[in-house]
């Protein structure tokens, strides 16, 4: 095998178009197989995770902790539309936060969340809810999700439960200029 010197390759400007080709292809696979499954950038569209997120927020979701672990609570996760929106034309994707896992018995009342019987220490809200909802018990590989601004959020309280498969990632890092940090 013998190689070419900067002179030879200039004398060949095939050459040049077809390394720069098999770059550029190679960048583009490696960008589309990092966005489809290590990360993306998502944009917020509404104003249902205020405080935590604001319309106009950009934030990493990151895809790989998932495939090794279960989501957790606490967690803001990005989910696609399950059935309950799909049905009411509302597909999509959407950003809320874990509430209940898989068996949770999960209750809202007086201003208050209860999981299993226990209140939720919730720092993040920006108004207690304003409504009641349950006690119920989710099912196996489903998750409860609420919205930081819960009495401005459509989440599981109105619609139901998240399957385990419809969720795309874990929502870790805001990215905006004054408001820059982890989630």
């Amino acid at each position: 095998m013998t190689t070419q010197t900067a002179s030879q390759q200039r004398q060949n400007p095939k050459n040049e178009w077809i390394e720069s080709a098999k770059t550029a292809g190679l960048g583009l696979l490696m960008a589309l197989g990092v966005h489809t499954f290590v990360a993306e950038v998502r944009y917020i569209p509404s104003g249902s995770m205020t405080p935590t997120l604001h319309k106009g927020d950009r934030v990493i979701v990151e895809k790989l902790s998932y495939h090794i672990r279960s989501p957790q609570r606490g967690e803001v996760v990005v989910f696609q539309a399950p059935p309950e929106l799909k049905a009411q034309n509302l597909d999509g994707d959407y950003i809320k936060r874990i509430i209940g896992l898989p068996g949770d018995v999960v209750q809202v009342q007086g201003g208050q969340v209860f999981v299993n019987g226990q209140e939720l220490s919730e720092t993040y809200l920006h108004a207690l809810p304003n409504y009641a909802y349950g006690p119920v018990t989710i099912p196996q590989d489903q998750y409860f999700v609420l919205g930081d601004n819960r009495n401005q959020s459509y989440d599981s309280h109105l619609w139901g439960f998240v399957p385990r498969d419809a969720i795309v990632g874990h929502a870790s890092l805001r990215l905006h200029l004054s408001r820059f940090g982890l989630l």
